[in-house]
């Protein structure tokens, strides 16, 4: 039998409260370490990619505020855009509504040596699509049969393609709409769309597991990444996505600088007075000489 403490409730229940374990998270320092590792991995499968004239499509989808973005801007960070795009699609025009499905992401799939990062893809369909209503049941349905043949052509073909579905909970999620809402630097990642998912959280999820039923094949699986935990989910993702390529250092051709920069006889700069330079802002922020 348990006792009632003065706030009204039970000691048996503090107890339990105050013994759940804490979640272990990385330290800043081991994370930013691991961080630049991961991305320099990344850089080397760059050029394995451009060198070995390999295609890859990687793509990341889940819930609105799981992380997706900030997983892409730290595979990227490093990444020449020449070679590595990310596509990040924005609502269908009325010419693309009348396309093929899977038409205008076609059109961003990568050629040899190159990496096209999906920031959302054609699972759009199978997730605010059918929520929303944005699509027909037939649409959908239809969708559900030929997505797993659409990414089975796309593999025969010689696409590396890697699924990722970043798993966020529903709590934290609305944690993150509300560090949005005040947040002058984040408050366009805020919309009323992203609103229903907060409204809608069941429908979303039953649409996508359902996704997953249709979609997560033994050629072209899903990966789950826990997500509440940023730093962790960017870590893991960025580590699992390295350890699925056969990928290898790419011998790069040896470069030679010369130890002082190279005098030009015939080249004599015009005078500076001739060119409109930036005022000099920082100057205003040092403030003046003493």
């Amino acid at each position: 039998m348990s006792t009632t403490t003065n706030n009204g409730a039970s000691a048996k229940a503090k107890k339990k409260k105050s013994t759940a374990p804490a979640e272990r998270t990385i330290s800043d320092a081991a994370y930013e370490a691991e961080l630049l590792r991961l991305q320099t991995e990344f850089v080397k499968l760059q050029e394995w990619v451009r060198h070995s004239g390999a295609r890859l499509v990687v793509l990341f989808e889940g819930r609105d505020a799981a992380g997706k973005g900030g997983a892409v801007k730290r595979i990227t960070e490093y990444l020449s855009p020449r070679i590595a795009h990310v596509a990040a699609l924005p609502v269908p025009t009325s010419r693309e509504r009348g396309q093929w499905y899977y038409q205008r992401y076609i059109a961003h799939l990568p050629s040899k040596g190159e990496i096209v990062l999906f920031d959302r893809s054609w699972y759009n369909r199978a997730g605010i699509e059918k929520v929303m209503g944005f699509c027909t049941p037939q649409e959908y349905v239809l969708f559900l049969r030929q997505t797993p043949i659409f990414e089975q052509m796309l593999i025969d073909d010689g696409i590396l393609l890697r699924k990722y579905w970043f798993s966020v909970s529903q709590d934290e999620q609305l944690r993150r709409f509300k560090a949005r809402l005040n947040d002058p630097l984040r408050q366009w990642k805020l919309s009323p769309m992203d609103l229903e998912s907060v409204y809608r959280w069941g429908d979303y999820s039953h649409a996508k597991d359902e996704m997953m039923v249709h979609t997560d094949t033994p050629g072209s699986p899903w990966y789950v990444v826990d997500s509440d935990v940023k730093k962790h989910a960017r870590l893991n993702m960025m580590a699992h996505l390295l350890s699925t390529i056969d990928y290898h250092d790419v011998k790069r051709p040896k470069v030679k600088l010369p130890a002082s920069p190279v005098v030009s006889d015939n080249y004599h700069r015009p005078p500076r007075e001739l060119s409109t330079y930036v005022d000099d802002y920082v100057a205003t922020l040092i403030g003046p000489k003493e």
